[in-house]
């Protein structure tokens, strides 16, 4: 799991990046992404998880990706399916 609270989209996005390629050499296939519910951000919005929303759908490691049980934050983090590592 990787928490993403208080970063940017900038941040975000590239911790995302690295996490990924991380969990992809270690050879795991779904993983966690807790971005937050946006209660603390300036908007009042959920920055954060909308951007990931829209940034995942573009990676090609990426097969898909769904909102967390309540238990794992809901709908304040997601699951993440990522493909498998390349012999």
């Amino acid at each position: 799991c990787i928490d993403l609270h208080q970063q940017t989209t900038t941040e975000a996005m590239s911790s995302i990046m690295q996490f990924i390629d991380d969990c992809i050499e270690q050879g795991m296939r779904c993983v966690c992404i807790i971005h937050g519910k946006g209660h603390f951000s300036k908007e009042g919005q959920a920055v954060l998880k909308n951007f990931i929303n829209q940034w995942l759908r573009t990676q090609h490691n990426v097969l898909a990706f769904h909102s967390a049980k309540p238990r794992h934050g809901g709908t304040g983090a997601i699951y993440v399916l990522l493909k498998g590592k390349r012999a």
